[in-house]
Order: structure tokens, then sequence, then C-alpha cells
């Protein structure tokens, strides 16, 4: 799949997709060993995006799994085709009389009838979900079980077997074993810790929110509209509003929602107006946004512009003023 570290990294590149060396180094790991890779992190900051990437770079299907609590085997492995079968059995309803015939007696017929379950218990009725899809497609694939960490305990022991042996027991069928195991990615929020059975199965990856350099070029990349001094000017604005103590600190995917926003606007800079306007596009709570706005509001009192670091001669007891007095304005 991949001959080095440094092709992982050109190739997620072009799926654009930033990585550093220490991520390319276990999705080149995983590849050759063949081992699940956990990715762990906040939400927001690439986990699901690299398995979509991975995807692309190696020229593999993606197959999804989303967790959800409540989750189970059927939803996740396979389930039988209910209606199908019924219809079947309707079919053969008339064939009945010729199929007990032979028998003699109550017993002789039970049996007979034992006969014919795996008749409707049958790859005929199968109905595959993702990750018995995952082991019987003819091609390796990219599996991605999403958020890990909202399913049950349950579910997690399930997927052991999967994930050490690549392979799953259907009672009715038996064992199946993958055609050409899968890549799986799993990727977990942290909201809640995780069984030591998973993590010991997995290469581990934790992603954290990217620093600044890393950061910009993802928006160069994704928002290339944006312009140099701009762009440089957001990421530094979203850099000092992850130090804040936020519910929900502004995810990559925030930040180029700002980075679009501002591009579809036609905006310079970041001037104090234009972050009261568009604060929502990274504050997903009515407290964050206040602390964002007092946060960049003294920057924005001092400085007509957040990159700008000369005076401007506008009295800052005025601007703190204004700035409040919207700030109130927009909570009523």
């Amino acid at each position: 799949m991949f001959e080095s570290i440094e092709e992982v990294r050109e190739r997620l590149a072009a799926q654009e997709y930033v990585s550093d060396a220490r991520l390319a180094t276990v999705v080149f790991l995983a590849t050759r060993l063949g081992k699940p890779v956990l990715v762990e992190g906040p939400a927001g900051v690439g986990k699901t995006e690299l398995a979509k990437s991975l995807a692309g770079a190696a020229g593999r299907d993606l197959i999804r799994l989303q967790c959800y609590e409540g989750l189970d085997e059927a939803k996740a492995l396979y389930e039988w085709e209910y209606s199908k079968q019924l219809l079947y059995t309707q079919v053969l309803r008339e064939k009945i009389g010729e199929v007990l015939k032979p028998a003699k007696d109550l017993s002789e017929a039970a049996e007979i009838l034992r006969g014919q379950e795996d008749t409707f218990f049958s790859e005929n009725f199968l109905v595959e979900r993702p990750i018995l899809q995952a082991l019987r497609s003819e091609e390796s694939s990219v599996l991605l079980i999403d958020e890990i960490d909202r399913a049950d305990e349950e579910f997690e022991a399930f997927l052991l077997e999967f994930l050490s042996d690549f392979q799953v027991s259907i009672p009715e069928i038996g064992t199946v074993k993958a055609k050409a195991p899968p890549v799986v990615i799993l990727t977990s929020n942290r909201t809640r810790e995780l069984s030591e059975a998973l993590k010991r199965r997995c290469l581990h990856l934790q992603l954290g929110y990217p620093s600044g350099d890393v950061e910009l070029e993802i928006v160069r990349l994704k928002a290339p509209g944006i312009g140099e001094a701009l762009s440089e000017e957001l990421v530094r604005t979203i850099q000092g509003i992850r130090e804040l103590d936020l519910r929900k600190a502004p995810s990559i995917g925030e930040t180029l929602d700002w980075a679009q926003s501002l591009v579809v606007l036609n905006a310079k800079d970041l001037s104090k107006d234009l972050i009261e306007s568009t604060i929502s596009v990274i504050a997903k709570h009515d407290r964050d946004a206040e602390k964002m706005l007092d946060h960049l509001g003294v920057n924005a009192a001092e400085t007509k512009h957040l990159g700008q670091t000369e005076p401007t001669g506008e009295n800052p007891s005025e601007a703190m003023y204004e700035m409040h007095r919207s700030a109130h304005k927009h909570a009523h």
C-alpha cells in the first residue's frame, strides 16, 4: 500500500490532509503490521477525515460504521432479511405436504423440518452490515469505526475477535474470515474510557488541536481565496481563543467554516464589527461566545484589526464601552 513514511505523507497531502511524521508513521506501521489504529482526541481535530483521506490515498473503498448507544451485532455485522424469508415461506407452503410425506409420525416430521432450517438461514437471506461487508470484500478496504466511545462496553467486547483475527462467528453459518484484511480506523472523542482489551489490539494515535503553522497550512489548502494576511490573522485569533476556558473550543472544521465565511463576505481583515457579526460560526454556546468577544474585544479596542501592532488613536474606554453594549444587545 505504502513504500515509506514519506509516501504516506505525500499521498495524504494529495488528499488535502496535512500530516506530521508521527501520524504518518502510525499509518505506515498499521498497513505493514495489519494492526487497527485507535485515534483519540477532541471532536473536530481530523480523526474521521484521516480515515476518509487514507481511503483516497490508498485507492480503497471506505466502509463506515457510525457508533451510538445501543449499537449491537445486528447493525454492525449482519441481519437476516425477514421479509424475504417470509415470502419464501409462503411460496413453499404448498410444497410442505410433499416434504413431510415420508414422515411416519410427528417426531419424524419435526426432524425433517429441522433439516430445512439451513434453507432459511443461508447466505441468500443474509444482509451484510459494515463489518461483514469489510470482511467479505474481495479487495482490502478502509473500515472506519467512528466514535467507538459512544457504543456500549458490550459492543467493545464483540469487537475483540474481529480486531484480533479479522474474523467473526455467525452461529448459523460459522466463522467468516477476511478475504483481504481491511485497514481499520477506530475513532474516540474520549467521552468514556475504552477497555484495556480493545486498546491492546490497536496502535494508538493521539490527535490534538494543530499548531499555528499546521493550522495555517490547512487553511491555505481548504480556503485558498482568503488571502495570506487574513489567513495568518485568523489562525492567530483561533489559537488564542483555544487558550480560553471554553465549553467547546473551536475545531479545525470551525476554523475552516470561519475562513470560508470571510471569503464569502469579501473580508480583508478581522475588524471588530466583523468578529461580532460572525462569532457564531465558531462559538456553539452563548457563554463561549461572550468569552470570545471579551477576549477579542480587548484587542479590538486597542487596535482597529487584530493583526495590527501599532495604536490607531481610538479611545480605548469608548471602544470597550461600545463592545460591551453590543454584546449586551446581542445577548437579548
